[in-house]
């Protein structure tokens, strides 16, 4: 019963369509055809030869620029027709109109559609069992939009038939031409272009294997640590969105770092999927004080990706491969061995001393040696390529601002942990030690006290307290949190200036400027908008 319904329906709704839009369609194309024709001879002198039928015809004119290109191009010509009325306002000094005309734009971020929505509706609903549902019906919309698309084929290759006459009747009255035999095109092979900014391979008559051993035996290629990322303790800010209604910038927590390296490295490294479907990242770049974790991080995204590890830090070439041609081959062989034995991570310590403004001369490393190389060979690292540049630096405000920032794609600031985070850090580095939490043992009060010290810190005072024999006497002396603030005391932590510099050298890079200022239009709106207090 539903079967007939539909089919008397595929007819129903395509007659339905030709008498309400058959003609409206008819007249759209030929429009498009003439537009065509009139742009071709404005811009060759003479009138264009129509496509044939194999070809296409004229939808082979329109099928490179989808609907989604045409809206595009039509808002942009539209945004530079009203930039061009502000113009001239501006300069006749009416603001107040150009205040009025200007479209405000919606407050907030919005989130883009996902890649993978397609996926979960193909997988649920696309192949859907509905035959036992006598309920189910067919969709007049969805037939009207395939019988549309067959009705606009029908229509187009008549428009076709009318236009090439009309063409030639245009070229004999304008032009004086006479109709010639229009023989069918020969299709040009297309130049194969020098691709340009790739790595020459310098090791072609070397194997993999010779490569990579090499490698390990210059100690380039490093054996990660066992390390998880659920290793990297952190607590979320729930006072986050407090602060952001009170239009404070608040601070990133622990649980945020771990967000954007699962994020940004360890998705794309582990999943070619996620990869192939995600914005390229090709390098990030953790930036915080000595002793939060920056390097931990690094190995846990080859422990949990199964990636290779290169280090091509300073210190780690040092002597090694020295001159501009070997300095070449070693950049060559690292990303050579990185492609073919993906997922694979280049590590740079101390990276800030690439893009130095100044090295100590008592610095033999010679830390600018792959200023060029390195970016040149980072270019290269395309869609499908599992392979991830990782910088790390405790100085970043001793880089310059602008190569350094052209280098790293992504910059993820690591701040002093907080108090949640100290207090779950706390408990974690005390059992790690051999330590016993007991009621004696005053966390919170020890996390209000060590602020402004990082993770490692806290690590390394856990084992200065907890040595064997302070081990063996927890069962008659409990652990007390004034022990673990002496060996604290020793260390110098992270202080509010130093917080502040990263803080202002991150708003002078190019996402810290944009998010200042979407910051300051935030502010700006509502404060306009906030109602007058009634006195």
């Amino acid at each position: 019963m539903n079967q007939n319904e539909y089919e008397q329906a595929l007819v129903k709704v395509k007659e339905k369509i030709r008498l309400a839009e058959g003609t409206d369609m008819q007249e759209r194309m030929e429009e498009q055809i003439r537009q065509w024709f009139l742009e071709c001879r404005e811009a060759n002198d003479v009138f264009p030869e129509f496509p044939s039928v194999e070809e296409g015809g004229s939808q082979w004119l329109f099928k490179l620029k989808p609907p989604e290109l045409l809206a595009q191009e039509e808002e942009e010509r539209i945004a530079a027709e009203r930039r061009r009325k502000e113009k001239e306002l501006r300069e006749s000094g009416k603001k107040i109109e150009i205040e009025k005309r200007k479209k405000r734009e919606p407050e907030g971020w919005f989130m883009s559609p996902s890649a993978f929505i397609q996926d979960l509706t193909d997988e649920n609903w696309r192949n859907r069992d509905e035959s036992t549902n006598a309920f189910q019906r067919h969709d007049e919309e969805i037939i009207k939009n395939d019988k549309r698309a067959q009705l606009e084929l029908e229509i187009r290759a008549h428009v076709d038939d009318l236009m090439r006459q009309e063409l030639r009747n245009l070229k004999i009255a304008i032009d004086g031409q006479r109709q010639k035999r229009i023989n069918k095109r020969k299709v040009k092979k297309p130049k194969v272009k020098r691709k340009k900014g790739g790595l020459k391979d310098l090791t072609k008559d070397r194997t993999l294997e010779s490569v990579y051993e090499e490698l390990v035996i210059e100690d380039v290629v490093k054996k990660p640590q066992n390390v998880n990322l659920d290793q990297y303790y952190g607590e979320y800010s729930y006072l986050g969105t407090t602060l952001k209604e009170s239009m404070i910038e608040p601070q990133p927590s622990l649980s945020d770092v771990k967000q954007l390296v699962t994020l940004y490295g360890i998705l794309p490294l582990g999943s070619p999927d996620v990869h192939a479907r995600a914005s390229l990242t090709r390098s990030i770049l953790l930036a915080g004080p000595s002793g939060t974790g920056k390097k931990m991080l690094v190995h846990a995204i080859c422990t949990e990706t199964g990636a290779n590890l290169f280090d091509l830090t300073a210190e780690n070439i040092m002597g090694k491969y020295t001159g501009k041609e070997a300095t070449r081959l070693l950049v060559n062989m690292v990303f050579k061995a990185a492609r073919l034995l993906q997922p694979s991570v280049i590590m740079v310590d101390q990276c800030e001393k690439m893009f130095g403004k100044k090295i100590p001369k008592t610095d033999k490393t010679d830390p600018k040696r792959l200023r060029r190389e390195l970016p040149r060979a980072v270019r290269t690292i395309k869609q499908g390529d599992r392979i991830l540049l990782v910088g790390c630096t405790h100085a970043p405000f001793d880089a310059k601002v602008k190569p350094f920032c052209k280098l790293y794609d992504r910059i993820i600031l690591l701040p002093r942990p907080d108090y949640a985070s100290r207090y779950l850090i706390w408990k974690v580095v005390i059992v790690k030690n051999g330590g016993v939490l007991t009621d004696a043992l005053d966390i919170s009060s020890l996390a209000k006290v060590s602020d402004g010290y990082t993770m490692g810190m806290m690590d390394r005072a856990c084992k200065e307290v907890l040595t064997e024999r302070r081990l063996a006497l927890l069962d008659k002396a409990p652990l007390a949190a004034s022990e673990l603030i002496v060996p604290l005391s020793r260390m110098d932590p992270v202080f509010l200036e130093e917080e502040e510099a990263y803080k202002k050298w991150y708003r002078k890079t190019p996402l810290g400027r944009k998010k200042m200022k979407a910051i300051e239009e935030a502010s700006v709106s509502q404060k306009k908008t906030a109602k007058p207090r009634h006195k």
